[in-house]
């Protein structure tokens, strides 16, 4: 091991699994670092780290009585926010990566990474994250191994995944295969010098190699970019492994639903970034005698079961939520669980009591903060006390509505899949699918109008297939190809139906045309009364969608008609989105499914 031969780095090594220990001695070999440390996931380690960054100025320890065991951490400016630009698939063929994907050539990515990872964790700990995506006691655990030098990544894993001794013990005992990530925050130190608060790179590098399932990130210390269990392995490499193994890897809520009746039902949801996903994940109802409890807010991966069903179950073990917005008037199911503390919170603001606050948390704006840059902050400072991405890391068990059956290894059965866009006009609040093909083409389709907290021009409409733009790990063609070709695993019976949703439409005089929030609950109700054939609709060209009367609207301030208007199909409006539609639809070339090509044919026929 050249200069690591003196170091009897891998000696104490807790495994015998020969591929991650050749591995570790690789990238030991590569990255120079001065120690290795095997991750346990223990209440003393994380103890242990969570001190020590706080003696680095890593992380600031938060007042007890309000945020027990809860510290904040500050990035650099220059880190804030997944680098798509700087994020690639790396499929050995060009055409693999599809025209959604950054791609170079495996090897020449290769050759620059090992330039960029040679010594770069020299005067620091490479910690060894064993981890699994799931249940440990699932019939197909999906195992994972974090390499990082960042001790923030470390104790933000913890919350995040199912880390430690026990995933290892798995791996080591059934000779698991494992994705092998690799993070370095690419700030090497010389001997003596002084480390910063948040060690990262200005080249950031965010690489995915799909046929041999590994991710390497170097450069960042942010979020995704650096907890590789999330979007890079769950999203990006679980979605080649779902299309090679035949199941769904997806950017979607799981939240389940009992009636008055007892009867328990369950819906996926995918939705864009800032347009409800949180707040259905952990909806309060405001009907009469039914009850919400989550499974998850942001990633689902869903097999048919052994009777033909669509089962869904969250790989996670954290919420790692965008802050602001997120406030105890629009989504207190979060804030009760932040509110029990054992959180990192990073790029919010601190109060002056040792809290922390950011923009939308409560109705009254403090009257003094240090912002997320260190900075004296008043209401009249012109600027946002936090990051617009400043970020919650939570444990999912402090949810007081987490569903039981979260801990079910094999999940829950799926009877309803949502799509949500945000859109001021042409789609209805609520459209049922005519059938599954239907629906595929409503996902395909999604689309959310730009809002200011996207680079380029305000009211753009974006298309974002299945809300997975930014994180299907091949082809998109053959990523809706895939959804189209899996109804046939189905039981048909059991398929679950599909429902496009727009809390966001504008009535004529510019205001909601919906009350959204806990009252989409009754969205909710009508889908499900669809299932079960009891709720009326009226046929259109796109869909069926809610007669007046069929929504439950008691205790709302509404009247059917209004509702009418909020589901009205307006063929001149939809002329222009088909024009849309074919526009997106050319960027896929032959990659588009035909079945997606003959939904748009069918729609353009029954629109004329």
């Amino acid at each position: 091991m050249g200069d690591l031969a003196r170091l009897p780095l891998l000696e104490k090594a807790p495994t015998t699994h020969a591929r991650l220990l050749a591995w570790v001695e690789e990238v030991a070999e590569l990255t120079q670092p001065d120690r290795i440390h095997w991750v346990d996931g223990s209440e003393g380690e994380y103890k242990t780290l969570t001190e020590e960054l706080v003696a680095a100025g890593t992380l600031k320890p938060l007042n007890p009585e309000t945020f027990p065991n809860s510290f904040a951490a500050f990035s650099d400016p220059a880190d804030v926010a997944r680098v798509e630009e700087q994020t690639f698939i790396c499929s050995e063929n060009e055409r693999d990566a599809g025209f959604t994907n950054n791609w170079m050539a495996p090897a020449e990515m290769k050759q620059k990474l090992r330039g960029l990872f040679a010594g770069s964790m020299r005067g620091r700990t490479m910690y060894v994250i064993p981890f699994v995506m799931g249940h440990l006691d699932a019939e197909d655990p999906k195992f994972g191994v974090e390499i990082t030098d960042s001790a923030y990544v470390v104790a933000s894993m913890r919350i995040m995944a199912r880390i430690g001794s026990d995933v290892l013990k798995r791996i080591t005992e059934t000779d698991a295969f494992f994705v092998p990530a690799l993070h370095s925050v690419g700030a090497p130190l010389e001997p003596g010098q002084k480390d910063v608060a948040w060690p990262c790179s200005p080249e950031k590098w965010i690489v995915h190699f799909p046929e041999e399932r590994s991710i390497w990130s170097f450069g960042s210390g942010y979020g995704g970019n650096a907890l590789l269990g999330k979007k890079c392995y769950a999203l990006r490499i679980a979605s080649v492994m779902a299309r090679d193994e035949g199941w769904l890897a997806e950017h979607m809520l799981i939240l389940k639903l009992t009636s008055p009746e007892q009867k328990v039902y369950h819906v996926a949801a995918a939705f864009p970034s800032a347009c409800g996903k949180t707040n259905l994940a952990l909806l309060d109802p405001t009907i009469k005698g039914w009850k919400a409890e989550t499974l998850g807010d942001d990633i689902n991966w869903m097999r048919f079961g052994k009777e033909g069903e669509l089962r869904a179950v969250n790989p996670e073990a954290g919420l790692f939520g965008v802050a602001p917005g997120t406030g105890w008037g629009t989504n207190p199911n979060a804030m009760r669980a932040i509110a029990k503390g054992n959180s990192i919170f990073t790029n919010v603001a601190l109060t002056d009591d040792g809290g922390v606050w950011w923009e939308g948390m409560t109705e009254e704006t403090p009257a003094h903060l240090i912002d997320w840059q260190g900075n004296d902050w008043t209401p009249e400072s012109g600027r946002p006390a936090a990051h617009p991405n400043s970020r919650f890391c939570t444990p999912i068990d402090q949810i007081d509505m987490l569903a039981e059956e979260y801990f079910a290894p094999e999940g829950v059965k799926v009877d309803a899949i949502l799509f949500g866009g945000r859109r001021k006009t042409t789609i209805p609040l609520v459209t049922e699918a005519r059938d599954w093909s239907n629906g595929i083409f409503m996902g395909s389709t999604l689309s959310s109008e730009t809002t200011a907290a996207a680079a380029g021009a305000v009211g753009v409409v974006r298309r974002d297939p299945m809300a997975m733009l930014p994180f299907i790990g091949y082809d998109a063609g053959d990523y809706l190809n895939h959804w189209v070709n899996l109804s046939a695993k189905a039981n048909p019976e059991k398929l679950p139906k599909i429902f496009l949703v727009n809390w966001f439409r504008r009535t004529a005089e510019g205001g909601f045309a919906w009350p959204g929030f806990g009252d989409n609950s009754r969205v909710l109700k009508w889908a499900i009364e669809r299932i079960e054939g009891k709720a009326g609709a009226v046929e259109t060209p796109i869909g069926f969608v809610p007669t007046g009367d069929s929504i439950d609207l008691e205790g709302l301030d509404m009247t059917p008609a209004e509702v009418e208007a909020a589901v009205r199909v307006d063929a001149a409006e939809w002329q222009t989105e088909l024009a849309s539609i074919e526009e997106w639809f050319a960027k896929f070339g032959e990659s588009l499914p035909a079945a997606l090509q003959a939904e748009l044919d069918g729609l353009k026929a029954r629109l004329a």
